[in-house]
């Protein structure tokens, strides 16, 4: 694996956790009634940080490989998606269209690790966390529509 490209994925994926610190949770955030499985606050960061590492030794490893355009692309509109996300939910506090982010987002996400998986399986595999976080995020996101109707 290319380590300057790896620092470059990894700055793209850092643009897009910036959009946390200039879109926190916030007060909205705080008043909603939480789902059950909702996880602590502190497990974000945690397992935002973690995932934006897999994403970009994943995408350093099938960067450089012949054939690796569409898995590339697919990594793009992901990290593009990721980034809405956030000042859509957080700052707009727009839940529904959150919501349809994050389907599109876990759409590109699945179709992302079938891409990878076909030219590098180890970087296929780095991605599954991925989705399973963006699954429980997308239920949690659920849970608060279902929660908060009044505040969608």
């Amino acid at each position: 694996m290319d380590f300057a490209l790896f620092l470059i994925f990894l700055a793209a994926t850092g643009a897009a956790a910036a959009t946390g610190t200039l879109f926190p949770p916030g007060e909205w955030y705080a008043a909603l009634t939480k789902p059950w499985f909702t996880p602590p606050s502190i497990a974000f960061p945690i397992v935002w940080t973690t995932l934006y590492v897999l994403m970009s030794v994943a995408a350093a490893r099938v960067a450089p490989m012949q054939g690796a355009q569409y898995a590339m692309a697919l990594w793009a509109l992901q990290i593009a998606l990721n980034t809405l996300w956030t000042p859509v939910f957080f700052g707009l506090n727009r839940m529904v269209p959150g919501l349809i982010i994050i389907g599109i987002l876990w759409v590109v996400i699945a179709a992302m690790i079938v891409a990878f998986w076909r030219l590098d399986r180890l970087a296929g595999a780095l991605l599954l966390p991925y989705l399973g976080w963006v699954t429980v995020a997308a239920s949690l996101t659920i849970g608060l529509i279902r929660l908060n109707p009044e505040m969608r």
